[in-house]
């Protein structure tokens, strides 16, 4: 199961690697997990848990750039730091290409593996909130009637109510009274912040 403090996926079939790595964790209080092959990093991984991955590219049975677009597949967000001992500009430009936060060459410096740790950790924290907004955004939504998705619908592309009972064949009252539904079910105070949710859940562009 996830935790909530982030953690420190590494993968290496390095294990001199592994070792050196979880140490430096250790020495600055970073919570570490170590895995020798992509698969049983993916064998434990869950989709929740906040951190970040620190990942070789060159490995038997499934390299860090295939591991890296199986969690894409998967949905599983985790920023993603890809070392290698083998300088490639060509590996490392598809690992960038592909969403890792960064590549690191072998033998690095340890604070700069640290600073993009700490780099990667604010990202998904911000990601982790961003999710945690949209399910609940989603959740709330999903308690509105049809007609209060109409008439939501309608509120956050800018029509008057008057406009809104006209299209929809309704009393200028009853469309008053589903929209104070819409914002007391959705939690909204605003119609800007209703505009917002609209957004972030794809029911409007944000050009609208």
């Amino acid at each position: 199961m996830p935790t909530t403090k982030p953690t420190l996926f590494i993968v290496d079939d390095d294990e001199a690697m592994l070792d050196a790595l979880k140490t430096m964790a250790a020495t600055v209080g970073i919570p570490a997990q170590v895995y020798p092959s992509a698969q049983q990093f993916l064998d434990d991984c869950h989709p929740d848990q906040p951190g970040c991955l620190v990942v070789d590219v060159r490995m038997p049975d499934m390299s860090g750039l295939e591991l890296q677009a199986t969690l894409a597949e998967r949905d599983i967000q985790l920023p993603v730091i890809v070392i290698s001992g083998h300088a490639d500009v060509r590996v490392a430009v598809r690992a960038v290409k592909a969403g890792a936060l960064d590549f690191l060459e072998k033998p690095f410096k340890q604070q700069d593996l640290l600073d993009l740790i700490n780099e990667a950790f604010r990202i998904d924290s911000e990601k982790c909130l961003a999710r945690i907004d949209y399910r609940e955004d989603q959740a709330r939504y999903e308690l509105l009637t049809p007609r209060e998705r109409q008439v939501m619908a309608l509120m956050v592309r800018g029509r008057a109510g008057k406009e809104i009972a006209a299209e929809l064949g309704i009393s200028y009252k009853t469309v008053e009274k589903f929209r104070a539904r819409v914002m007391s079910k959705t939690r909204r105070e605003s119609l800007p912040e209703l505009v917002l949710m609209a957004v972030r859940l794809g029911l409007l562009s944000p050009d609208e």
